[in-house]
């Protein structure tokens, strides 16, 4: 299966790329001579790690019946100084709130996507450390 993502320069920094029918502008900051009109094109691989990371374990938990939750994930990305600029080390927290919620099940869904599920975490995981977390309601699991 091959998918084609086609990109159009917009003007000055800006992109406006169409994903599966879908549109996002790519921008970059006003002081590196962008207009800021859109996230940077970096800082999208990490929505797509986190993106990619929930849509596995909402399944997942989804298959084993844990509901009434809430998830929240934060992914947060140290990048190198030499150029090409890139991310070493990225920590993904996976912030879990709810009542009585299971925390072996939440950290067998954690681990299913992160070490075989998702697509996104294996790619960048080939350029990056990619340093998984999880919480319950604020307390480290």
């Amino acid at each position: 299966m091959s998918i084609v993502v086609n990109t159009k320069w917009t003007g000055g920094m800006s992109f406006d790329a169409e994903v599966t029918g879908h549109h996002i502008i790519m921008d970059i900051a006003k002081e590196s001579g962008g207009n800021d009109t859109g996230p940077r094109p970096k800082a999208m691989l990490l929505a797509a790690l986190a993106g990619c990371a929930g849509m596995d374990i909402v399944s997942i938990l989804e298959k084993m019946k844990v509901t009434d939750y809430a998830l929240e994930i934060s992914a947060e990305a140290e990048s190198t100084t030499e150029h090409p600029i890139i991310y070493h080390t990225i920590m993904v927290s996976f912030l879990f709130t709810g009542t009585d919620l299971p925390p072996e099940k939440l950290r067998k869904a954690v681990n299913l996507s992160t070490e075989r599920y998702c697509g996104v975490n294996a790619m960048l995981n080939k350029a990056s450390n990619i340093i998984p977390k999880i919480y319950i309601n604020g307390t480290e699991v």
